[in-house]
């Protein structure tokens, strides 16, 4: 029996031929879109959003200025030298024991980190991470370092001399003051009366061998009170929605938005962190859907900090994050909480898990653990999102995430790109620089990719170098050249950082002075 139809056949056959061709389109669309390939030639153009949401002091310096006693902030490093006899406060053997004044230069065992309490009571954490404190446990006055929780026998206060801050004296919680008696004996039973002269035992020259001006030291330093009226401030007028209009108006279609961990627990985050960093991630999701601008998530802080610096918003410098599973569970929590908050804004591009990691500090095994589990949470809520991997810093075989990555859908490499931050740049002149760039960095980026593996992204170059006295040309032609070979990254590239007060740092200074053209 035959059926006839009221189509011609020429026309039935070309319906199946488009209706195949649909389908198959349709089938590949969604197999790109499960790869994280919607459009394997598109490459993100982005800018990074720092200074921001998590604070760098070097970014924006009049953050921290009306802080009490700015110069004892969280993670100073503070070095002691005894006026009598002419050496370094130590903690010996790098702690768990005396401390000593024996030293004839100082380093690592002769420098102390300060946790703050409040703006005139602070305790000395040394090499070994314990915290200098009074011996309790014997005569109530010689001075060790054995205490790895920190309590009231290590509370001590800084007096400074008032026509010559360097001379202090050391304020033991007993009420007496630190003095050295001989090079192997430091007491806390000094009246710390004299004539801040060379023969007082009780007088020191400090030296600040260190500083962090990150987002635990700007909280901790305004104090409870002051802190939420600062920061509120601060993130509701550094990056406005005029920004983004800037941004998707001069060829960027993306920004890369570092956050810090405590933004999970907003409005009430753990002491020191203050509220109010969510509401104005909020904002800049809002502000991407109006002008089309992609959004990556970037965690730049995780929980103890996972490299020791203070745009991880370290306390002091330590590194402490991944060395526990719970640790690693908090943060994979805070990777949940953001991506079920904004799986589906049309603006979620893609959730970084982690932001520079450091070797080997941060061991291959944990981190990639920690990479699965986080990689699950966002797949949790979004099937679309890719999943960006920072790779480590230090030294790190540059391809070690691609037995995992590649395995993942929709997974991305993060590559940070400087000439800076190596003697290698030091007394490299322009022409060597951008040799660089198109030799060794278009080298180092093809390495990393490849065909059937992750995705590639520079997540963080800059047009700034050691080269001194420069000409404008002279960075125009280094930046092209930075995005010449960048982008060839097959997820993309993004400039660090849109707003700076050091202008090459500064991409919106860049283009509005015609450094940078897109």
């Amino acid at each position: 029996m035959y059926v006839t139809s009221s189509r011609p056949a020429y026309q039935m056959a070309i319906f199946s031929t488009r209706k195949l061709l649909c389908i198959c389109i349709f089938s590949f669309s969604l197999l790109s879109l499960a790869y994280g390939r919607v459009n394997p030639s598109f490459r993100v153009r982005a800018v990074n959003l720092g200074g921001w949401l998590v604070t760098e002091g070097w970014i924006k310096p009049s953050l921290f200025d009306a802080i009490p006693n700015k110069d004892f902030l969280d993670g100073t490093g503070l070095q002691f030298k005894s006026v009598t006899v002419g050496k370094y406060l130590c903690a010996e053997a790098g702690g768990g024991t005396i401390i000593v004044a024996n030293r004839t230069s100082a380093s690592g065992w002769e420098t102390f980190r300060l946790w703050r309490i409040n703006e005139t009571t602070f305790q000395f954490r040394v090499f070994n991470r314990e915290f200098v404190g009074l011996d309790t446990a014997g005569n109530g006055i010689d001075i060790v370092a054995v205490s790895e929780t920190p309590g009231t026998s290590e509370m001590f206060e800084i007096v400074r001399k008032s026509d010559d801050l360097s001379r202090v004296r050391i304020k033991a919680p007993n009420g007496s003051f630190l003095q050295v008696k001989t090079e192997e004996l430091v007491t806390a039973d000094s009246k710390g009366d004299g004539e801040w002269g060379d023969d007082d035992p009780s007088v020191f020259v400090m030296t600040i061998a260190g500083r962090l001006q990150g987002e635990f030291q700007v909280t901790n330093g305004y104090g409870r009170v002051k802190a939420p009226q600062v920061m509120k401030e601060h993130w509701s007028t550094f990056i406005v929605e005029d920004d983004f209009k800037f941004i998707s108006s001069n060829g960027i279609d993306a920004v890369r938005i570092p956050v810090g961990w405590w933004i999970a627990s907003d409005p009430t985050p753990p002491p020191p962190y203050v509220g109010g960093s969510l509401l104005a991630l909020d904002n800049a999701f809002s502000w991407a859907q109006k002008y089309g601008t992609k959004v990556i998530i970037d965690l730049h802080a995780a929980p103890g900090s996972q490299n020791g610096y203070e745009h991880s918003s370290s306390r002091d410098g330590s590194q402490e994050w991944g060395q526990t599973d719970q640790n690693i569970q908090e943060t994979v929590s805070v990777i949940d909480f953001l991506t079920a908050r904004y799986a589906k804004n049309p603006s979620l591009y893609a959730v970084e898990l982690i932001n520079e990691p450091l070797s080997p500090g941060v061991s291959l095994e944990r981190l990639t653990k920690y990479y699965s589990a986080g990689y699950d949470a966002v797949r949790k809520h979004s099937s679309t999102a890719y999943v960006v991997m920072s790779n480590r810093l230090g030294p790190a075989d540059p391809k070690e995430l691609f037995p995992l990555a590649s395995g993942m859908q929709g997974s991305v490499i993060d590559i940070h790109y400087y000439n800076l931050f190596s003697d290698v740049f030091n007394s490299m002149t322009v022409q060597q620089n951008i040799d660089f760039i198109n030799t060794n960095r278009s080298t180092q980026l093809n390495q990393v990719t490849t065909s059937n593996g992750p995705l590639t992204f520079v997540g963080e170059w800059v047009a700034e170098w050691q080269v001194r006295g420069a000409t404008k040309e002279d960075y125009q032609r280094f930046a092209k050249a930075q995005l010449e070979v960048y982008g060839r990254a097959t997820f993309g590239w993004a400039y660090w950082t849109l707003r700076n007060v050091n202008n090459h740092w500064s991409l919106e200074w860049m283009i509005k002075n015609g450094y940078i053209k897109l």
